[in-house]
């Protein structure tokens, strides 16, 4: 297996979960955020909700694409039982953390927002996309790690050579329209516990993986096409946006977000597969962050909403303050306190002089 860095992968980690607090600040001002068991500012700004729903039918799953991948990268150098282990660490008990003490940080501000008694609320809340993932390592395990034996090269071949041609790697679609069919879910981007967000991840997923799998023709495929797949994308939204008022029922979204994937895929990796101190840093930071920005975010809004300022500034104002106390909260305790960093996907910190002596200890031979 092919064991290059890829830091086009790595960026679009960082910027779908940046763009993913930005969406949840922007529910706060839609008039439905209650019915979702958000925060809701009284005055609303629907206008900013035209570019959320461009982002909506594509940033939900890029993220589950994005994240098959990285099982690829995860089982490069660890057998089946090691793997399970590993994610077990990473997802597994970040998520039951989370479930226990993160999500009912953020049920405590929404209850004093709304002069609400305070009692505590274990639930999955944001974090349902983490036990997708988890189950989704362990379903496809066993045909994964087949895979990886090598004995599978025809599979291969048949793959790579399918996503060397412009429709290749289009043909995915067909099987977002597929889920569209059987599930019929009422909106599009409804993922969050829902069958529709299951079978949605369960097929980016997979197709994540196989992307991997398949070598470098997918990649030398979407960054040549990468601006045909974005213009048949934004034909379909404009389409959607003119002629169904951005309703998400037509099977032509699961045609429109793959689109969107496969352009954004073409340019991260024309423009972005470089290292940098930057990605470094916030690649580790993102997971975290992640895990903790709902709590941050509905105390923004608690100390923002009630200023008599307009909608616009309110809507700036709290994401600033979401970005710099989860920023925060992730560099000053989080990052920095060692126990705490496995409840939050970090691997515990060794000062180098531990490894250092780890790697030349002696072998004792019996």
């Amino acid at each position: 297996m092919n064991t290059d860095r890829r830091h086009d992968i790595d960026w679009l980690r960082v910027i779908a979960i940046g763009l993913l607090l930005i969406y949840h600040i922007a529910i706060i001002f839609q008039p439905w955020a209650m019915f979702i068991g958000f925060i809701r500012s009284d005055e609303s700004v629907e206008s900013i909700w035209i570019p959320m729903t461009l982002l909506n039918v594509w940033r939900i799953p890029l993220l589950f694409y994005v994240s098959g991948m990285g099982m690829y990268f995860a089982m490069r150098k660890r057998n089946w039982k090691q793997l399970i282990i590993e994610r077990s660490k990473r997802i597994l008990l970040p998520f039951a953390f989370g479930y226990i003490a993160i999500t009912p940080l953020h049920m405590f501000v929404f209850q004093k927002y709304y002069n609400m008694d305070l009692q505590y609320y274990s639930h999955i809340g944001h974090l349902w996309f983490l036990g997708n993932i988890f189950f989704y390592v362990i379903i496809f395990l066993p045909f994964f790690a087949y895979l990886k034996k090598e004995n599978a090269s025809r599979f291969k071949k048949a793959i790579s050579k399918i996503m060397s041609f412009a429709i290749g790697p289009l043909s995915i679609s067909l099987f977002a329209v597929l889920e569209l069919v059987a599930i019929r879910p009422q909106m599009y981007e409804l993922y969050a516990q829902t069958w529709h967000g299951f079978w949605v991840g369960f097929v980016a997923f997979f197709f994540g993986f196989l992307i991997m799998y398949s070598g470098r023709s997918f990649w030398k495929t979407v960054s040549k096409y990468k601006w045909l797949y974005i213009v048949i994308a934004s034909v379909l939204f404009t389409i959607r946006f003119k002629q169904f008022e951005l309703l998400s029922t037509s099977y032509s979204i699961a045609i429109e977000s793959t689109c969107w994937i496969l352009g954004v895929f073409g340019l991260a990796h024309r423009y972005l597969n470089k290292p940098s101190a930057a990605l470094t840093y916030l690649s580790r930071a993102a997971y975290p962050i992640y895990i903790i920005h709902m709590f941050v975010l509905f105390a923004g809004a608690l100390v923002i909403l009630p200023l008599d300022i307009h909608p616009l500034l309110q809507f700036s104002g709290i994401c600033l303050f979401t970005f710099f106390w989860t920023y925060f909260i992730y560099e000053l305790i989080i990052r920095r306190i060692n126990f705490l960093r496995p409840l939050f996907g970090l691997k515990m910190y060794i000062p180098p002089s531990r490894k250092l002596a780890q790697s030349t200890l002696p072998i004792v031979k019996k």
